[in-house]
Order: structure tokens, then C-alpha cells, then sequence
């Protein structure tokens, strides 16, 4: 049977990485040919991602593909959610796309909400109300009276404008519009009624500036009822019309974006690669490659972030959903990812960031080992507050933290990591409890996937707080997920079990069960 090559580009908010993965029949292999940082840049008080830099990181991973000799079948690309860039009217990219972690959107959901209610938002999208997703982050730039904005004829998220440098083709991909907080999860829609607050509408595919340049002001409807505007041969009548069909505004998981362009195919020397949009959302990708055989499973993609959910059939907006903060993004084959966005490895990568610049340099085995030693430190963070969020200094925000809770500060290194995985694992606990009630089934055990899948001191302080089995890996489950989306987009799997099936035969997985005596 021949054999099919995936390449995944995964993009996350710290490094990227280009990895091949490779199907024959049901025997699946993958493994990395390039890795590539990624980094926030701050010019004049604004931070925005450098995407010239991740796109000269494409090409190599390309080219290291031609070097190996690697004959791709196509691409696909995940990243983190809610960011985007903003496209002229000719193509061009105007500017950097504005990073979540900018302070500019400070306040703006209060202010957002003088227009449209906090609960009507939610109810309406489903979504976990935090400031910088990308309805806030839009409203704030036209508060601003940013430039890009002001110019831009189409808005693209980050794997869609990736996409775009790629193939010249622009297209809206489902998951990682359901970031945004400008969809609703129950028609699989954009809310019209969230952009008229900003200026903006919608069209195919994508975003687009809503009466060019001359709208007159925010929340405006069109002038009357019978207007219309055509683009691509379609009509769009007054704001708000209902799609004849729900898909047609988006593209889902599986569809051919375009080919390579001419250029790259030759700079590459890769040729015409078809590129396709998987799960865009780095986490959408990830819980494709949840090794789980039933239903009943919670899971935790754990790395920067620790996202915290289970996987359902329709979406849950309710009372209870909105109290806890819980959000509604969208999966593969019409799925729910119903979850939690909880601050995860954040806080361990900043403090090691501050360490190193001091000249102290921790493997993970150390760190695994320091926190061993530091076992019976008894303060507890909480991990999703505010203090934590882009702070100069983590290790002072923690012990800031301890201090104004009364506390005990951490006095070393060693306890300033105990506290961060003792203070995950107490997070995760409250979590699954409140994720219980909620969930249309009972759960039975939590996949741990990502990054954080390899810590074991952390795996088992989890298992012993929620009281339940925990299974870890794969590891690179979010690469995996893409490349078996685009396994499906070939005809070569038929659907999210059958992927779960095949990675759960093809990668090593370990279970952690609680223990008497909690951590």
C-alpha cells in the first residue's frame, strides 16, 4: 500500500514546527523536520506576531522536505486562536496582526457589553467571556482608530492568513472562527447583530469592512431593506439574512484551501502541494488525536495553555455554562468542544525565562525533581487570575499573590514550581467537578494530550485530585490531529474514531491512577 506524507505546520503562541507524518494503510508515523520560535514583538506599546518570520519559517519547513526528499501529499496548518491579520483591498497585508496579549483590549469587554448585554453575547456565541478574544479585539481597534482595521477589506485568522501567504486563497475555517466570539455555535453562524456594533459584516469565506470605508457608525443597519450587496456571485440582503445552508459561509475541517503558488512551488521545490485547512485551531486538531473509545472522556490539552472540556454533539449554553465562564468552540464532524480555558504551562515558562536570564538553566527532570523536593510547601494560586496574565515578572507575581492571600511566599525555586503543579492540579479538580454537572454523560476518565502529557508528577497529582483514571499522550497530539485531517481530506480514514483508533495503535500511552494519599 503506498505510502501518504502529511505535513503539519503547528504554530503555538512560544514555537512552531513543521512535522511529517506518514499513513500506510492503518500503520501511522510522523516526525519532525523543523522547529522554529515564536515570539510576541513589542513595538511603540503594541504587541503583534511577527508573520513574516513564520512565514519564512513555512518555506524552510518546505524546503527541508525537498532536502529529505520527502514527496508531500499536502499541508496543512493549526495555531493558536482568536488573533488575525487584516488584508487591503489588492491583497496586501496591512501590517502585523495585533497579538492577544496586547493590553489594548483592557476593559473592552465592559464597554462592549453597554451595547449588547454580557449574557446576550454569551447566549448568542457560547463562548467564555475573556478580553481578549477577537470581538473585543476588533472593538478596541476601532476604538483606537486603528489603521490596518480602518483600511482592511478582509480580516483572516492566523491559520487562514497563513494559508492565504501560501496559496494566494482566502477562506474562513469553522474552528477557528469559533474562537472569535462572533459565531453562533447553534445555527454555525456569524452573529450579525455582534459586528453592526463595530462596523463590520460579513461575506463569503471571510470578514469584510461593512460599507467600505463610509459606514457612518457602529451598530448601523444597511440603508433599507432591499439593499444588497454581491461579491463572488452571491447576495447578502439585509443584516442578519439567513445562508441557505449553514456551511456556506465557512469552510470545515478537510477542504482543499489551493495549491502552493507558483513561486513557493519553485523556491521549495516541492511543486504544486495542495494545502488544506484542517482543524485551524490548534486545539481543535489536538482532540482529533484523543486516544479515547467511547464517549465518556474528558480531556486536557495541556501546555501553554490547559484547555479543559469534553467533546459533544450539540452545544451547552446555560445558566450553569455562563456562571462558570465555560466556552463553545467548534470541532470536527459538527462536534462541540465544550471547555475551559485555564492558564496552563504559562506560568512555568515564564518563570524559567526569568531564571535563565539569571543564569539558571533547569532541565525538565530537574524541575520534575525540585518539585519532588519541595512537596510539603503548602500555598495555592490561582492560576487564571489576572495578576498572571502577561506580568514583568512571574516569580514576583506569584509570590505577590501568596503574600496578599496570607500565604507563605515561595523562598525558592523549587517551591515556586511545586506551587505552579499543585496549584494546576487543585485548578483542574474544581474544574472537572463543575464540568461534571454540566456534561450530557457521565466522565470516566481525562486524556491528557500536548506538551504537559510528559510530565508525570503532574500527571499523577491530577489523578489524585479529580479521583479518577488519567491516560497521557500522545504528546503531539495537536500535529497528529492535522495530519489525520488531512488523512481523511485523501479518503484514506473515514472519521474521528476510526483516527482515534489508528493513533491509539500507534503511540505509546500511559495511565496514572489515583493514589491513596493526595499530593
Amino acid at each position: 500500500m503506498k505510502k501518504k506524507n502529511f505535513l503539519a505546520i503547528d504554530i503555538g503562541a512560544t514555537s512552531g514546527r513543521g512535522v511529517v507524518g506518514s499513513l500506510t494503510g492503518v500503520k501511522f508515523e510522523m516526525h519532525e523536520i523543523y522547529r522554529f520560535p515564536n515570539a510576541i514583538l513589542e513595538v511603540h506599546g503594541k504587541y503583534y506576531w511577527d508573520v513574516y518570520q513564520l512565514y519564512d519559517a513555512l518555506k524552510e519547513c518546505l524546503k527541508c522536505c525537498a532536502r529529505q526528499g520527502i514527496a508531500l501529499d499536502s499541508i496543512g496548518i493549526d495555531t493558536w486562536g482568536v488573533d488575525f491579520g487584516y488584508i487591503a483591498k489588492d491583497g496586501t497585508l496591512l501590517g502585523l496582526p495585533r497579538a492577544y496579549r496586547d493590553p489594548y483590549t483592557e476593559g473592552a469587554p465592559e464597554e462592549y457589553f453597554k451595547h449588547i448585554p454580557r449574557e446576550e453575547v454569551y447566549r448568542l456565541t457560547g463562548i467564555q467571556i475573556m478580553n481578549f478574544n477577537s470581538l473585543f479585539q476588533l472593538y478596541s481597534a476601532k476604538k483606537e482608530g486603528f489603521a490596518p482595521l480602518e483600511a482592511a477589506e478582509d480580516i483572516l485568522f492566523m491559520p487562514d492568513l497563513l494559508s492565504y501567504l501560501l496559496t494566494g486563497k482566502k477562506v474562513c475555517e469553522y474552528t477557528i472562527a469559533s474562537t472569535s466570539q462572533i459565531l453562533n455555535p447553534v445555527t454555525k453562524r456569524i452573529e450579525p447583530s455582534l459586528l453592526e456594533v463595530i462596523g463590520l459584516s460579513e461575506k463569503e469565506g471571510h470578514f469584510f469592512k461593512k460599507g467600505g470605508k463610509n459606514f457612518e457608525k457602529a451598530g448601523r443597519d444597511f440603508e433599507k431593506a432591499g439593499r444588497v450587496l454581491e461579491k463572488a456571485g452571491r447576495v447578502l440582503e439585509k443584516a442578519g439574512r439567513d445562508f441557505e445552508e449553514a456551511g456556506q459561509f465557512f469552510v470545515h475541517p478537510g477542504t482543499v484551501v489551493g495549491t502552493l503558488t507558483d513561486a513557493l512551488a519553485k523556491e521549495t521545490g516541492v511543486g504544486k502541494v495542495p494545502v488544506i485547512a484542517v482543524a485551524g485551531h490548534d486545539t481543535a486538531s489536538a482532540i482529533v488525536a484523543v486516544p479515547a473509545v467511547d464517549p465518556h472522556f474528558a480531556y486536557l490539552s495541556s501546555g501553554t495553555w490547559s484547555l479543559l472540556g469534553i467533546e459533544t454533539e450539540e452545544p451547552i449554553i446555560t445558566p450553569a455554562s455562563y456562571a462558570n465562564n465555560f466556552t463553545n468552540e467548534g470541532g470536527i464532524e459538527g462536534t462541540t468542544r465544550f471547555l475551559k480555558n485555564i492558564t496552563g504551562m504559562w506560568l512555568l515558562e515564564q518563570c524559567r525565562k526569568e531564571w535563565e536570564r539569571e543564569g539558571k538553566t533547569y532541565t525538565y527532570p530537574q524541575i520534575v525533581a525540585m518539585a519532588k523536593e519541595a512537596a510539603l510547601f503548602p500555598s495555592v494560586i490561582n492560576p487564571d487570575d489576572p495578576s498572571f496574565a502577561n506580568p514583568p515578572s512571574m516569580p514576583e507575581a506569584i509570590a505577590a499573590y501568596c503574600k496578599n492571600t496570607d500565604q507563605p511566599v515561595p523562598q525558592t525555586d523549587a517551591e515556586y514550581i511545586y506551587c505552579i503543579f499543585h496549584s494546576l492540579a487543585n485548578r483542574y479538580k474544581e474544574m472537572i467537578g463543575l464540568l461534571s454537572e454540566m456534561a450530557p454523560f457521565p466522565i470516566k476518565k481525562l486524556h491528557v494530550i500536548g506538551g504537559g502529557s510528559k510530565n508525570d508528577l503532574l500527571n499523577q497529582f491530577t489523578a489524585n485530585a479529580i479521583g479518577m483514571p488519567v491516560i497521557a499522550g500522545p504528546s503531539e497530539a495537536t500535529a497528529i490531529g492535522n495530519c489525520m485531517i488531512q488523512a481523511q481530506a485523501a479518503g484514506l480514514v473515514k472519521d474521528r474514531w476510526e483516527m482515534r483508533r489508528i493513533i491509539a495503535e500507534s503511540f505509546p500511552l500511559e495511565t496514572f491512577l489515583p493514589e491513596t494519599i493526595n499530593n
